[in-house]
This record gives structure tokens, C-alpha cells and sequence, in this order.
């Protein structure tokens, strides 16, 4: 049975294998890594092999020792009844019937045996089963009724600290700021600063460990999650399109959309020339994952996607990375006309890209750096200064 179990294991070492080689094919290519890579995945089958190797010699001596007991048992039992039958204590069909029940008795030993060979790796099967299925996902408290308030959407973090599992310290420290209705907020800061884990805390694809997060002055933990992202608008920072077509993935962002909406939206994103220049306009085909897009393209259609949906609050992480500049000005004016009623989290690289931000928020290794418009924190804030000062001249800053 444990070789069983360790076969399966070195089954699933050779599926993980293989993704990451034909998932990296590129990656591998560019860093001239395909000999490494083949022995790698060769080494896999190599280990594979050797336990099959094992187990298998292993059954090719118990299956001719199980069938010479069955002959052993058949002519002692032939030889011990015919014994009785010469003296009269037993007749032949009972030889029969008794040679019959040892033949079955083995029999069913065999089939004993091959469960034992299928049941370690079913067993294994089930218990990584068993892991994804064990995970609660459903985290949701009984939620309060929800107290009036004025300013609808409005996105408060008050005092928020959140640590990744297994994590030595937290990616987020103290983290507080108010994301006003109308506004868009940017948030800036260094790799690792923490600004996308603020934008999957809202919501709530990780929970916090201490503080607040509250839309209308309701604590989200508070709110069933389904209701929380009703009122989101999420646009990843790696843009993923579903197979299908361009509608389907516009029908994703909101089921019962009309084409008037979603040709809104495309238009907003600056998205609807380039499909209305394709052959099947809105039925065109999408690969798996978008992949006869390219990124620029992905990303405006993820945007487009977001804005059939009308959310309250839009969440843009780093979302227009790949776009050129007059592109990315271009949908940022349009975007602030169409969002007037709702809060919108900008999360980015770019200083040109949220420069004309209502709010900044810069994050400096998990902390809040400063909080004003471009003009202010360019006078009070040495963190944004200098991401400020990297990426554009005192003239364009000016």
C-alpha cells in the first residue's frame, strides 16, 4: 500500500512537471533552460518508473504463488478425498464441492489484492480532494441591519492590518484612509508595499487580522460576501478573459446587459473601434485565458467588462499597465464622466496615470507614506517625490 500511495505521488510530480513546461515554454526558451527542463521532466518518469518497476516485480512473484497454492490446496484436497472416498466416508461430489469453495476462497484473495493496489491511490486522490473541499470559504457572519447613512459607497479602511498566512510580518500596517463617493483614490508605493493586498481585502478574498474596512459605514465583514461584491466592480492586475466570445465575457460583468450598455462600455474603455473592426464584431471567439488578445486588448476588455456592471465601488489594480499613454488619458477622461457615482480604487505604477487622482494614498513597505492630491504630497511627502522624480522630468511634473 505505501508504494501505491508514493506511485500516485510521483504521478501527480509528473503532471506539475509537465504543466510547468508547456505553461513556461517561453521562459524556459528565452534563458536557454530546455535541457534542464527535459531532464527534469525525463527525471520524473525515471522515479515513476522505477516504483511501477518495483511493485510490479512484486506482483509478478505473488501472482505464480498464489496460483501454485491453489494447485497445492486443489491436489491435497483431490488427494485427501480421494482417500475418504476409497474408504466410504465421503462421496465425489463433496470432493467437488469442496475443491470449488477453495478455488472461490482464492479467487476472491486475488480480488482482495487488486483493491489493495487501487485503493492507496484512490485514497490519495480522496485526500487531496478532501483538502480543497475541507477549506471554508464561507466565512460570513450573520449580518446587522444595515444603519442609514448619507454618503452611499463610501469605502473606509480604519486602522487596517492584514498578514498572509505563514507570513513573519504583516504586508499592511495601520492602514487608514477614506475613499469618497464621486472620487477616485490612487494608491501608490514600491513593489511590495502592499497596494494590491488592498485591493483583495475589499473584496474580501483575504479576511484582515485586526481593524475595519466598511462601505456605508458597514463593516464588510458583516456583509454576506455575495452582496459585497455586488457592489464591486474588479478589474485584476492580470487581465483573464474567459473562452467563448467578446459578449460572453461582457455578459460575465453583467448577465443580463443590453448591447446599447455593453457598447457603452466598450466605447468608454477605448475598446470599441478595435471591435467593431473585427469580422464577427461582439461574437468574435476568445481563446482560453485571452490569448489571441494581446495585453493592451485584454485589458480594455476586462475594464469594459467592469463597466457593463455599474458597481458602486470599481477597483482597478494596476489595470492599465499595458496601455500607451495617450490610450491610458484618453479612458481616464472618460472614465471619471461615466464613474461620477461611484468610488473608484486606483491602484497603480504610473505617476501619469493618477496624477489627476482626487486622493492619493503612497504606501511605503506597508504603511501609509502620505495622503493629498499630486501638488501636495510633490511638497510634503519624500516617498512620492522620488517615485515622482523617477519616472518623469521637473518639466512634466510641473
Amino acid at each position: 500500500m505505501p508504494l501505491f500511495s508514493k506511485l500516485q505521488t510521483l504521478l501527480d510530480k509528473i503532471n506539475r512537471t509537465l504543466r510547468e513546461m508547456l505553461t513556461g515554454i517561453r521562459v524556459i526558451r528565452a534563458f536557454n533552460r530546455s535541457k534542464f527542463e527535459q531532464e527534469r521532466t525525463d527525471q520524473s518518469f525515471v522515479d515513476y518508473a522505477q516504483s511501477a518497476i518495483r511493485i510490479n516485480k512484486i506482483f509478478a512473484v505473488m501472482m505464480p504463488v498464489i496460483m501454485i497454492i491453489m494447485n497445492i490446496c486443489t491436489v491435497l484436497i483431490l488427494a485427501s478425498g480421494g482417500q475418504q472416498v476409497a474408504d466410504g466416508a465421503m462421496k465425489i461430489g463433496d470432493i467437488m464441492a469442496l475443491t470449488e469453495y477453495a478455488v472461490m476462497i482464492l479467487m476472491y484473495l486475488i480480488m482482495g489484492i487488486m483493491v489493495f493496489m487501487i485503493f492507496p491511490r484512490a485514497q490519495s486522490c480522496a485526500n487531496r480532494v478532501n483538502e480543497v473541499l475541507a477549506v471554508n470559504t464561507d466565512t460570513d457572519v450573520t449580518p446587522r441591519k444595515p444603519r442609514q447613512h448619507l454618503a452611499k459607497a463610501k469605502l473606509e479602511f480604519r486602522n487596517v492590518t492584514f498578514q498572509y498566512k505563514g507570513a513573519e510580518e504583516p504586508v499592511l500596517n495601520n492602514i487608514s484612509f477614506t475613499a469618497d463617493i464621486g472620487k477616485t483614490t490612487a494608491i501608490i508605493g514600491g513593489t511590495g508595499s502592499g497596494k494590491s493586498t488592498i485591493a483583495n481585502l475589499i473584496p474580501r478574498f483575504y479576511d484582515i487580522q485586526s481593524g475595519t474596512i466598511r462601505i456605508d459605514g458597514v463593516n464588510i465583514l458583516r456583509m454576506p460576501k455575495q452582496v459585497l461584491r455586488d457592489k464591486i466592480g474588479f478589474v485584476p492586475q492580470k487581465a483573464f478573459l474567459f473562452s467563448g466570445t467578446i459578449l460572453d465575457n461582457f455578459h460575465h460583468g453583467k448577465k443580463d446587459a443590453t448591447m446599447e450598455e455593453i457598447r457603452h462600455a466598450a466605447g468608454i474603455a477605448q475598446i470599441g473601434d478595435f471591435i467593431d473592426g473585427l469580422e464577427d464584431r461582439y461574437h468574435t471567439r476568445v481563446a482560453q485565458g485571452g490569448n489571441n488578445f494581446s495585453g493592451g486588448q485584454k485589458q480594455r476588455l476586462a475594464i469594459a467588462r467592469a463597466l457593463v456592471k455599474k458597481p458602486e465601488i470599481y477597483i482597478f489594480d494596476d489595470s492599465f499597465s499595458a496601455l500607451d499613454f495617450k490610450t491610458d488619458a484618453r479612458l481616464r477622461a472618460a472614465l471619471k464622466e461615466e464613474t461620477t457615482h461611484s468610488a473608484v480604487i486606483l491602484v497603480a505604477q504610473r505617476i501619469s496615470t493618477i496624477m489627476d487622482a482626487d486622493q492619493i494614498v503612497v504606501l511605503d513597505e506597508g504603511r501609509v507614506a502620505g495622503i493629498g492630491t499630486h501638488k501636495e504630497l510633490m511638497e510634503s511627502c519624500t516617498v512620492y517625490q522620488q517615485i515622482a522624480r523617477s519616472q518623469l522630468s521637473e518639466e512634466e511634473l510641473a
